[in-house]
């Protein structure tokens, strides 16, 4: 599957850097987003795509809105395009 496609990996990477810069574990992410922490294990590694309220429940659950996760996934997106190897 090529990147870019379903799954989103550039909205996991996203999600994965905003977990981490705020100091969070999945698992306390998952508790704070009310869903598995194997689903966000899943989400970062670009494995499943999530449904839109789960995706609302992260981010909120972040502390960052929806629009800058989603701008930072398309960031991640288009480094990718520039250079597939990273």
């Amino acid at each position: 599957m090529a990147y870019g496609k379903d799954p989103q990996v550039g909205l996991g990477r996203a999600v994965r850097k905003t977990r981490t810069d705020a100091g969070l574990e999945q698992k306390e992410l998952a508790e704070l987003a009310e869903v598995k922490a194997s689903e966000i294990s899943r989400l970062e590694k670009g494995r499943k795509n999530p449904q839109w309220g789960t995706v609302k429940r992260v981010a909120e659950a972040l502390g960052t809105p929806l629009s800058d996760l989603a701008a930072l996934a398309e960031e991640f997106e288009r480094r990718h395009e520039a250079d597939p190897h990273s």
